[in-house]
């Protein structure tokens, strides 16, 4: 039992979350490594969403707004971690959600599409084929989702996909506390945000933005801006632990 008082409280509830996520199959062991990984770059930014984050998370919003065919990506960690986050964005946009894995088995994505559905998601089902360029599984997609898709949201990292779908013309939101992965640095839009902070926010912003203000915020997003601003932020923390 991890009291509330513990100063980690959150931080070790969510690894408690994430440790029988893994037990049960649905988060991939090397999903552990990713979400340390994470972890690690929120102490830098301060464990909390910065300024630069919340623009972007708005912009995202807009993005969802004004695209034809919208599709939210959902791997192991984002299923364990912020299911009823995605539900709600969802209801929200209109989005398919689409479960999408590397480390990919029937019995994980019918895991994972479980949790999502008893969350309250629509989840896009069926057969899948290889319309992305990859040569592992996160090549596999449907062709109501992803390959039709014009915007599509990676929460997590994601690097190859989302360089993959860049290629083919598509716009993609990324949430990653990595601002020098490739996946920020390859996305139509990185948000440098932990993800179940990101997620909420977009939907609260999706919720209360009208669609003039949604075509201005989607004019020219500019990521490396977004990048840079995180960057910014972690040097000065830094600097401010020097002192």
């Amino acid at each position: 039992m991890i009291p509330e008082s513990h100063p980690r409280y959150r931080s070790l509830v969510t690894r408690e979350q994430m440790a029988e996520a893994a037990r049960s199959g649905v988060v991939a062991l090397e999903g552990l490594t990713a979400h340390g990984r994470g972890e690690a770059f929120d102490y830098l930014l301060g464990e909390k969403t910065s300024a630069s984050a919340a623009e972007a998370e708005r912009v995202a919003a807009a993005l969802l707004k004004t695209a034809r065919h919208p599709v939210i990506s959902v791997n192991g960690n984002t299923a364990a971690l912020c299911a009823q986050a995605i539900a709600d964005l969802q209801k929200a946009s209109g989005a398919i959600v689409e479960v999408n894995l590397f480390h990919r088995t029937e019995e994980r994505v019918a895991a994972i599409t479980r949790i999502l559905e008893d969350a309250g998601c629509q989840v896009l089902n069926g057969p899948v084929e290889r319309f992305i360029s990859l040569d592992h599984d996160r090549g596999l997609c449907h062709v109501n989702g992803m390959a039709a898709a014009d915007l599509i949201l990676v929460p997590l990292e994601d690097g190859d996909r989302a360089e993959a779908l860049v290629s083919m013309g598509k716009k993609v939101i990324a949430i990653d506390l990595n601002p020098l992965s490739r996946t920020a640095k390859t996305a139509t839009l990185p948000i440098i945000d932990e993800v179940t902070r990101a997620v909420p926010a977009i939907t609260s912003a999706f919720k209360t933005m009208n669609q003039e203000e949604a075509e201005k915020l989607t004019k020219n997003p500019d990521g490396k801006r977004y990048l840079q601003d995180a960057i910014m932020t972690i040097r000065s923390r830094l600097d401010d632990l020097l002192d």
